[in-house]
């Protein structure tokens, strides 16, 4: 059986959301910074749910050490995280527009990677890179949304993992505790189960229901 037709794909995705929300849906642009355990899971789960537009941003290859949180395969170590994670997403959602950057989100060049986003996530690993993510867009594009996350490390509960809206556009997901440097370090269910809670966020923006 081939690929079926772009057509046939939207409306099997409208037949499962109703016409109003997939169109909401479809016509929406959402930016992943960083495609680790994060990222890697955010995104896969917008292009499942037919978000018609990804930006991609990552400056990191696949590692061996990526494989057991991150949607890579083992053929795929050694490429940049941008161009195999494309594939992947190509493969389960061949209709998704994907933009893709293989640099690091600085402060000098956020903006301009961002400002055609309706919903930016990040999904970074270390502290002060998300700082600097959710300091900038708060600064430079307050109109944006933004979905964070803070904490989903170890073998605790995934039920401590929630969402919460911080202010105004900005939500934060995780359990705001688990440091990846402690105990265990980061296990891949707790972290998908962090990246589901994005991710539905932003779904949940995308269909006009802003409260967490």
């Amino acid at each position: 059986m081939g690929i079926p037709t772009r057509e046939k794909v939207y409306r099997a995705l409208e037949a499962r959301h109703g016409a109003e929300l997939q169109k909401k849906f479809s016509g929406a642009t959402v930016a992943v910074c960083g495609l680790g355990g994060l990222g890697s899971n955010i995104a896969i789960a917008l292009a499942r749910a037919g978000v018609g537009r990804l930006i991609l941003i990552d400056f990191d290859k696949v590692d061996l050490a990526n494989l057991n949180r991150q949607q890579y395969a083992v053929s795929q170590i050694g490429k940049d995280k941008t161009e195999a994670l494309k594939e992947t997403l190509q493969a389960v959602a061949p209709y998704v527009e994907i933009e893709s950057h293989s640099v690091r989100i600085t402060e000098s060049n956020l903006a301009g990677l961002l400002c055609r986003a309706d919903v930016i996530c990040e999904a970074f690993d270390r502290a002060e890179e998300k700082a600097m993510l959710v300091n900038g867009v708060l600064e430079k594009l307050p109109d944006k949304f933004l979905v964070a996350a803070s904490g989903m490390a170890g073998i605790a509960s995934a039920n401590s993992i929630k969402t919460r809206r911080v202010a105004g556009r900005f939500y934060l997901c995780g359990d705001g505790v688990s440091d990846s440097a402690e105990n265990l370090g980061l296990i891949s269910a707790r972290v998908m189960a962090c990246a589901a809670h994005q991710a539905h966020m932003v779904l949940r923006i995308l269909a006009g229901e802003e409260d967490a």
